[in-house]
C-alpha cells in the first residue's frame, strides 16, 4: 500500500495506482475551490487525473475562502 501524508496526517491510498484527482474524491472535496500541494509543487487542476501518488508524498490541501 501506497502511504502518504495529507495536512500533515499519515494516509493510506486505496490502491498502489491512485491519482490525485482519486484522491480529492475521497475526500469529498470535488467541485470545492482548493489547490493541491504535492511535495512543495502545486498541482495544476488540469494535471489532478494524471499525476499518480507514491509511497512518502506531502500533500497539502488548501481550500480558497472568500472574503471582503
Amino acid at each position: 500500500m501506497t502511504s502518504i501524508t495529507v495536512n500533515g496526517a499519515a494516509y493510506t491510498c486505496r490502491s498502489a495506482s491512485q491519482r490525485v484527482s482519486d484522491l480529492v474524491r475521497d475526500l469529498s472535496l470535488e467541485g470545492k475551490r482548493i489547490a493541491i500541494e504535492r511535495n512543495g509543487e502545486i498541482v495544476p487542476r488540469s494535471k489532478h487525473a494524471e499525476t499518480i501518488l507514491v509511497d512518502g508524498d506531502k500533500i497539502e490541501v488548501v481550500a480558497a475562502v472568500g472574503g471582503g
